[in-house]
């Protein structure tokens, strides 16, 4: 039986350093851990979930695909009942960016050197970019996917001296504009698209247009963020898709 693990997880998993401890917070149904043990990524995930629920769900898919010698299975809220010294990498993933904010608050040594994060917010970027920055974790990475018909980014992060955010790059980070992913490079093209013709005959945004064009707006203009709030509103009357994070 193959897994069934989404794309959004995979982007996940390709920013997990090789050979690195995982702790998978709020696993969920455990997918992400056991692909990152069978593709040889890591040598050990510690899944944890604040339900009783998930986790055996976790355990249970863990068994049924041989993983479970190397997984660890633990009720907890966010990182608590994990010990710094036990993971090299944190991963949050499926969880709103201010969830995200006050899990890592909630741990003292989220900015520990050494420690890469993997994020993927459902919504709420904004106000995780602004906060990982002022914590000094440097964004080295940063991808959109699409998975189905949403759109999402996957962030990687670690300990640094990051350069203060730009209202507009609160939503576009460098680091996302200088991916070199095609959503991105297309971004400028398809804003001018948008504006003209960006929508196909069932009445949706082309694919790219509907995550990236906020390229052109992550400018350091004063009017950059009355920009980006009109944008949104002007593609969220006609989108499907939830708004680019």
């Amino acid at each position: 039986m193959k897994l069934p693990i989404s794309k959004r997880l995979l982007c996940c998993a390709s920013m997990v350093p090789p050979g690195a401890r995982v702790a998978d917070i709020g696993t969920d149904h455990g997918y992400l851990g056991i692909y990152l043990l069978q593709a040889g990524i890591s040598p050990h995930v510690i899944a944890c979930d604040l339900r009783k629920g998930p986790l055996e769900n976790a355990r249970r898919n863990a068994r049924q695909f041989g993983a479970q010698d190397a997984m660890e299975f633990r009720l907890s809220d966010g990182l608590e009942k994990i010990a710094p010294e036990e993971i090299d990498c944190a991963v949050l993933a499926g969880m709103g960016g201010d969830l995200i904010v006050r899990i890592l608050s909630a741990c003292s040594w989220h900015a520990r050197e050494g420690l890469t994060l993997v994020l993927q917010p459902q919504s709420a970027g904004n106000v995780l970019r602004r906060w990982l920055y002022s914590e000094g974790l440097e964004l080295l990475r940063e991808e959109p996917v699409q998975d189905g018909s949403f759109l999402y980014t996957v962030m990687q992060l670690r300990a640094g001296s990051p350069a203060p955010l730009t209202p507009g790059q609160e939503y576009a980070s460098p680091a996302l504009l200088q991916s070199g992913n095609p959503r991105v490079s297309g971004a400028r093209r398809d804003r001018a698209d948008c504006n003209c013709r960006g929508f196909d005959g069932r009445g949706k945004a082309a694919p790219r247009a509907s995550c990236l064009l906020l390229a052109g707006i992550a400018r350091n203009s004063g009017n950059e963020e009355t920009l980006w709030r009109q944008f949104v509103k002007f593609i969220t009357s006609y989108l499907t898709l939830p708004p680019p994070i």
